[in-house]
């Protein structure tokens, strides 16, 4: 059996894999199982962060997800996911409403669930989207304005935050690239994250939309902490100790 007290790089590459595999890792564990004291892991822990490999936390550490793709490329990855977590999502909207939607694949694919028959009025800073909500006759659609970002699809400028700033939404589907519930809700682009913080504090509900390998895990900035969002719409397989974190932010979870 290896000693691991005595080969830190092996050491770290296999805290580094089960971060992969679990998304986290909880310190006094990783010294049970290695071998080793709760300071060196600490040590490692630090080591990768300065890697970009993760984020550390209280009692542990959580994986950095790579920079996420452009709008284009993400729209084919996890199709059928994405189009169960969006079902779900346009069954949370009621008629008369007035909500936003954010920019993102899923989001997309919620826009073209949402029933056409509800009477709503849509605010939407993706030009995408909003070619979807016109084809829905019931439909109020604003279109927030501004340069649109190549990377995510939107307008997320001075422009688009100005005019979110006058508007009062029941509920906002904010797109997310990571979610953890010690570091809330993360993303790789900072004008974008700004935005988002924008049009969280105009909701009157927030909702977030994720794919399980988005939880947990951390991007570079920050949107908003956890105890800002109300509902959190995931695939099932997230583990009950996620959930039961997330809960005590009085986060409501649905699963599909």
């Amino acid at each position: 059996m290896l000693d691991y007290a005595a080969f830190p790089e092996q050491r770290q590459a296999l805290i580094y894999q089960i971060l992969q595999e679990n998304g986290r890792v909880i310190c006094s564990e990783l010294a049970s199982r290695l071998g080793v004291s709760e300071h060196t892991i600490r040590r490692d822990l630090h080591e990768l962060s300065k890697d970009g490999v993760c984020k550390k936390v209280y009692g542990g550490a959580v994986i950095t997800l790579p920079e996420s793709e452009d709008i284009a490329v993400r729209k084919s990855i996890n199709v059928a996911k994405k189009s169960s977590i969006a079902q779900r999502c346009a069954r949370l909207v009621k008629s008369g409403s007035c909500i936003f939607i954010d920019t993102g694949s899923t989001n997309l694919a919620m826009a073209e669930a949402l029933p056409a028959e509800l009477a709503l009025t849509v605010v939407t800073n993706s030009p995408e989207i909003a070619a979807v909500l016109l084809e829905k006759p019931l439909f109020e659609v604003i279109m927030l304005g501004g340069a649109v970002q190549r990377s995510s699809g939107g307008c997320v400028g001075a422009t688009a935050t100005a005019q979110v700033q006058n508007i009062l939404f029941d509920q906002g589907f904010i797109g997310g690239c990571a979610m953890s519930p010690e570091s809330g809700l993360t993303g790789f682009d900072y004008a974008d994250c700004e935005f988002k913080k924008a049009v969280i504090k105009q909701c009157d509900e927030t909702i977030v939309a994720l794919t399980a390998e988005k939880i947990p895990a951390v991007a570079r900035y920050v949107v908003t902490e956890s105890s800002n969002i109300d509902v959190i719409v995931v695939e099932e397989n997230i583990s009950k100790e996620y959930a039961t974190a997330f809960q005590a932010h009085d986060i409501r979870i649905y699963t599909v």
